[in-house]
């Protein structure tokens, strides 16, 4: 009989290691069925969908309590409809909050579970390793700092490297990305430089974001005019948002290059990032692109991660989690604004010696964390299938 494996993504950065993984699956088991909830990338793999990606993407605690009747319905129907098809896995990918609960179910009705990125518990929030513990008969960590964490919780875990980091290689042709999307050298002054801005790829991340990411670009144009912006949009929703904030704060002095998606590549051809706090800075550390990091939640949902300590790391972007100190400026709340991220990309654009430096401690981490991760993880989850209480 095929492998049958369920899997639930629900949000672009978890439909791209999904499909990394669908791929080394597939080419050790040509005939597995895979279904669930898929993004573009999944599904392109072969994934089939039940649903929109989009429908589970919500971020923040007052965000979630705002949809949370809709997303448990959704979370019921997914429960009935894994439990009637009777998958030889699960796998949840990311999205902790929605497929731990999923998870623990299913793994009760003897089904079993594995969970693809683990969960923050090292950053905030730790009791959730109990929860962890309860739903998953695997946890596979792309970090290296999360194994022993989680082992000595014991939840079973394998370190299997970052997807991500395989699938970049270490060197990127910047000219060749500038071509690709529309940039050309022969069109860029000699002296000009290209800033990408990447302001998230949930619609709430975006509206908080478009407004000062917008105000730094006018800012920054204004004292340097030869400075291009491209700015990858993850979907029509978003980029309509996006569009209509430009149109109203940038009264046509800003023009930047807008991409359906090709947030790789915009970012391979920038020498400058600006990007929302998420997986973008891992892949901007990956592609060995100085950025800025800039985010904002939900005031009362930042309220109570200050209020309650719930935060345990000195740093939001794993970027610099990774390096260990702040080599990527982070401005988060009241700091996500133009004048103080403006002349930060100004200095960057004029420090050599810096871009350099930040350069060479990103090119060390992605040499840590090419482990040919979705290699790895597809042994892994098969093994887990031939023999579930032996991981």
């Amino acid at each position: 009989m095929p492998v049958t494996i369920a899997l639930v993504a629900n949000e672009p950065s978890g439909d791209q290691l999904g499909a990394l993984v669908l791929r080394a699956l597939r080419a050790r088991c040509p005939d597995a069925r895979f279904v669930g909830v898929a993004g573009p990338k999944m599904i392109a793999e072969g994934c089939e969908t039940w649903l929109p990606l989009e429908q589970l993407s919500v971020m923040g605690f007052v965000e979630v309590l705002k949809e949370l009747p809709r997303l448990l319905r959704l979370r019921r129907e997914l429960r009935a409809r894994v439990l009637a098809l009777q998958p030889d896995l699960f796998v949840g990918i990311d999205a902790p909050d929605f497929n731990l609960g999923l998870e623990r179910d299913l793994r009760a009705a003897g089904i079993p579970t594995a969970h693809l990125v683990c969960p923050t518990v090292w950053a905030w929030r730790p009791g959730r390793v109990k929860a962890i513990r309860r739903a998953v008969d695997l946890m596979l960590s792309i970090f290296p700092f999360e194994e022993e964490f989680l082992r000595r919780h014991r939840v079973p875990v394998r370190y299997i490297g970052h997807p991500l980091a395989d699938d970049i290689p270490f060197d990127v042709d910047q000219a060749q990305a500038r071509a690709a999307i529309g940039l050309p050298a022969t069109e860029l002054p000699a002296i000009a430089s290209v800033v990408a801005l990447l302001p998230g790829s949930r619609l709430s991340e975006v509206e908080r974001l478009a407004d000062p990411f917008i105000e730094t670009a006018l800012q920054c144009q204004s004292e340097r005019p030869d400075l291009r912006f491209v700015v990858p949009l993850v979907s029509q929703r978003i980029r309509a948002v996006f569009e209509s904030r430009l149109r109203q704060l940038g009264q046509g002095r800003l023009r930047p290059l807008l991409l359906d998606g090709r947030s790789r590549e915009a970012i391979a051809a920038a020498d400058i990032v600006l990007t929302a706090s998420g997986t973008a800075t891992l892949e901007t550390l990956l592609l060995k692109r100085p950025m800025l990091v800039a985010y904002r939640l939900n005031p009362l949902t930042w309220a109570l991660l200050k209020g309650l300590r719930l935060i345990k790391v000195p740093y939001a972007a794993m970027a610099n989690l990774l390096v260990g100190r702040e080599l990527a400026a982070e401005f988060l709340q009241e700091r996500c604004n133009a004048s103080a991220m403006a002349p930060m990309l100004l200095r960057l654009l004029d420090d050599a010696a810096l871009r350099e430096e930040i350069q060479a401690a990103y090119q060390r981490v992605h040499r840590r964390l090419r482990q040919d991760a979705a290699a790895r993880a597809a042994d892994a989850l098969l093994a887990l299938i031939k023999a579930p209480g032996s991981v």
